[in-house]
Formats: structure tokens, C-alpha cells, sequence
């Protein structure tokens, strides 16, 4: 097989997310080549504080809406609302694919209903907060899209 190409090397490289530490909280950041990529990073490191993404099976698919003043504000909604569905589904997501247009964002979240004993969430997060949010193209053009969650 031939070694992959620099191109996707660095697209490989671009999108990705973090957790920050914060007191006794957590931090999320996704990074991706557009903002909509950063956003559905963002909704992974979610993911990843309760168990590892790549654990959660894709059986369904959840259509979620959110909308805000500003990608700061919109951020916090997308993740919020992917918090409620967990919670009042009994799911976890592993998959996303948002889109975004004017403010409103438009997105699918895939996965499976918690199985405790193999899922073993970590913690229960309650909620994504404006603390440390931010939105914004870095200098080298990439996205990043943050914020603490509440756990």
C-alpha cells in the first residue's frame, strides 16, 4: 500500500479533538478544516468523556436541530442538545455530520442505547457552558470549537 499522499496527510491532521482540564469540570475542543467539522469534533470529545467513540455501535440515527446568535452561542446549543438526547434517549452517539448555514445548524448523530456494562460511562455530563467558549479559524486555517461541560 503507498504511503498516503501529503494532502491527506495534513487533512488526516486537521480534523481531531482534546480535552482541556478545567477545575472540576472537563474541556472539549475539535478542530477540523471547516467549522462544521470543528463542530462535529467537538460533539466526539463529548462523546469520549462518557466512553471511547469508536465503542458506540451505529444503529441509529437522530435528526438534531440548534440555532444561536453567534458559533459561541451555537456551540453550546449543538452540544446541549446532543446532551438532551442522550439523556432523554438512553443513547450514546459515536457519528456526526453537522452542517451549518446562517446561524442554524443541521446535523445527524449516530449510534446505539447505553449498554453499561459495555459502554461503562465515566461520568454523567449535565451540561455544555460558556465557560473558555470559543469559536474561531486559527491562523494555519484550520477551525477549533470549544467549551467546558458541566460533569
Amino acid at each position: 500500500m503507498p504511503p498516503p499522499s501529503p494532502s491527506s496527510e495534513a487533512a488526516a491532521r486537521a480534523a481531531g479533538w482534546e480535552h482541556f482540564p478545567h477545575g472540576a469540570d472537563v474541556g472539549v475542543r475539535g478542530f477540523g478544516l471547516t467549522k462544521a467539522e470543528a463542530f462535529e469534533q467537538a460533539a466526539l470529545a463529548l462523546t469520549a468523556v462518557l466512553t471511547p467513540p469508536e465503542e458506540v455501535r451505529p444503529v441509529e440515527t437522530v435528526e438534531i436541530q440548534a440555532s444561536g446568535p453567534d458559533d459561541e452561542i451555537l456551540l453550546v446549543q449543538w452540544l446541549n442538545a446532543l446532551i438532551y438526547e442522550m439523556a432523554t434517549r438512553g443513547m450514546l452517539f459515536g457519528a456526526y455530520h453537522v452542517m451549518i448555514e446562517r446561524g442554524r445548524l443541521s446535523a445527524t448523530a449516530t449510534g446505539e442505547a447505553v449498554d453499561i456494562a459495555r459502554h461503562e460511562p465515566a461520568v454523567e455530563v449535565k451540561g455544555a457552558t460558556l465557560t473558555a467558549v470559543k469559536v474561531e479559524q486559527t491562523p494555519d486555517g484550520r477551525w477549533l470549537a470549544q467549551c467546558v461541560l458541566d460533569v
